[in-house]
């Protein structure tokens, strides 16, 4: 965001920025230069807030990449989401007051702090500022509940398949290339996200490179047929796959052709967002 402004050596937003990296309206009622909001920069590595911490400040994302995840009592990490530009994060504070997940970098980031003290206090005065809050939080748990249903409904093959639409999608929301982009997160954490493990992400990965659905080097990854990987449900047998043109076009075309074909029974896990 080239707006904001210097005040005792650190950046702030007025609340139009804020709102216009959250894609919604400014508040009307609201004097906007009046209303100005610290950014904070972690390193790749910081944890922005822990499980437990007492809840006091949301947080919107301004640049780079972070994970959410849970931690169980033998220190297992299961990934919540993969927060970047337009999120909010923090959210799960607000009904015990305490984060009740924990926050880290992927990447340098700079966030934007949202007290929630003075964002209720302003609620109370500026109720289509609250109504705005409130959808901005209602567009997160949609997101989530429909993380739940892709765990629950597809294939391990699709799973890793949509995981890549979607993010090829917000990389494109956020002004980069949908079709070239290096992942930020691990295999092992997007297998944690997907309920998949490591192997299975990167047999997966190597099995759409091997199929010219996408190219894989290393955490580069090039989006090759974007539809295809939409409505890909399982991946056709190996003894099909080839690395001639002819057998990986063919072998693509029966992965897509997979989406017309009768659905299998949903697998069923404990989904996690």
């Amino acid at each position: 965001m080239e707006a904001g402004r210097q005040r005792q050596g650190r950046l702030w937003s007025n609340l139009k920025e804020v709102c216009d990296l959250l894609h919604i309206p400014a508040a009307c009622s609201v004097n906007a230069e009046e209303l100005l909001f610290q950014h904070v920069q972690f390193k790749t590595g910081q944890r922005i807030h822990t499980i437990g911490q007492p809840f006091d400040t949301l947080y919107i994302v301004n640049s780079g990449f972070l994970k959410t995840v849970l931690i169980d009592e033998f220190g297992n990490e299961q990934v919540l989401s993969f927060p970047m530009k337009g999120d909010m994060l923090g959210v799960d504070g607000i009904h015990s007051r305490h984060y009740a997940s924990e926050a880290v970098a992927l990447s340098d980031c700079d966030l934007i702090l949202l007290p929630f003290k003075k964002l209720t206090a302003l609620g109370r005065v500026h109720l289509e500022l609250e109504n705005m809050m409130y959808g901005v939080m209602s567009r997160e748990l949609v997101r989530e509940q429909a993380m739940i249903g892709m765990l629950g409904a597809l294939s391990a093959e699709a799973r890793v398949a949509r995981f890549l639409v979607s993010l090829a999608d917000r990389f494109a929301q956020m002004g980069y290339s949908s079709k070239l982009f290096n992942l930020r997160m691990t295999r092992h954490e997007i297998g944690s996200y997907l309920g998949l493990t490591l192997e299975t992400v990167s047999r997966t990965l190597s099995a759409f490179n091997e199929i010219g659905l996408i190219t894989v080097d290393q955490r580069t990854i090039g989006i090759k047929d974007a539809e295809a990987l939409k409505t890909l449900r399982r991946l056709p047998p190996s003894r099909s796959r080839s690395k001639s043109p002819a057998n990986r076009k063919a072998a693509a075309d029966a992965a897509a052709a997979a989406a017309t074909a009768t659905p299998t029974p949903p697998i069923q896990l404990v989904a996690a967002v």
